[in-house]
């Protein structure tokens, strides 16, 4: 590997707050997306990804809001996802400020949308959120699920991963759902399958609890490493611990 790891925060933002939980559930205050923002850009994130949690039309407006906010601030690329369902929400989050646009339920319920999107904007600004999990009920083990793992939608994780770079995704943010907020580790197996089957940055995300547990997401195949508990709950240096931790394993960081 010749590209550096990117080391990526990632703030869950409802109704203007940034929260994080276990598994999606029992969600905790974590701060002011604006400020944690200029935390981590001051610490070293590579990049910050906002998810809007909720994505309900009335949080809309506040969405935009905290978007255009941050990009006065900070200096790295800002991805926002979240009720992202057309060609035109992608439009007003870059001119918000937004760097690139992730989307997820609305493209599994229109596979479409991806083509769209990529073919007015380019596959740079879009990422693919994938929410997957432990399942008995297709090919390769792993489901995609929607409402933070909630519904199952009897879909293979790697088959739609591969459908969706088909179509022009520029990027997969795989998320375990099993391991999300558990702080045990990533779920290197599932890292390894999707790897395994497309050619773009993967993201991984989900389970991440100390600095040793990244390098072995990028050794089972991450170009770029999420997590939002152990810079959100953890010490000041978490991000500078985790690139150091990478960069002992033998990867490039930046």
């Amino acid at each position: 590997m010749s590209v550096a790891v990117r080391v990526i925060p990632c703030l869950d933002v409802d109704a203007g707050r940034v929260v994080k939980g276990v598994n999606f559930e029992g969600l905790r205050d974590a701060g002011d997306p604006v400020e944690l923002a200029k935390r981590y850009d001051a610490a070293g994130a590579d990049e910050l990804t906002f998810l809007d949690v909720t994505a309900s039309s009335s949080d809309r407006e506040t969405t935009y809001d905290i978007v255009a906010r941050t990009a006065e601030e900070v200096f790295i690329p800002l991805t926002v996802g979240g009720g992202v369902r057309t060609a035109e929400d992608v439009d007003r989050l870059l001119r918000a400020g937004a760097d690139k646009a992730s989307i997820n339920t609305a493209a599994i319920n229109r596979p479409e949308v991806i083509n769209e999107i990529a073919e007015r904007f380019g596959n740079q600004v879009l990422v693919l959120s994938v929410d997957a999990k432990r399942t008995d009920n297709t090919a390769s083990g792993f489901e995609v699920t929607t409402h933070g793992g909630r519904r199952s939608t009897g879909i293979d994780a790697l088959d739609w991963a591969s459908e969706a770079a088909e179509r022009g995704v520029g990027e997969i943010l795989l998320n375990s759902i099993d391991a999300d907020g558990t702080r045990d580790g990533f779920d290197l197996e599932m890292i390894r399958a999707v790897r395994g089957v497309v050619g773009i940055p993967l993201i991984a995300s989900g389970g991440a609890g100390e600095p040793a547990h990244f390098p072995d997401a990028v050794r089972a195949g991450a170009d770029a490493v999420l997590a939002a508990s152990i810079f959100h709950f953890g010490p000041d240096t978490a991000i500078r611990d985790v690139k150091t931790a990478i960069r002992e394993a033998g990867f490039p960081v930046r």
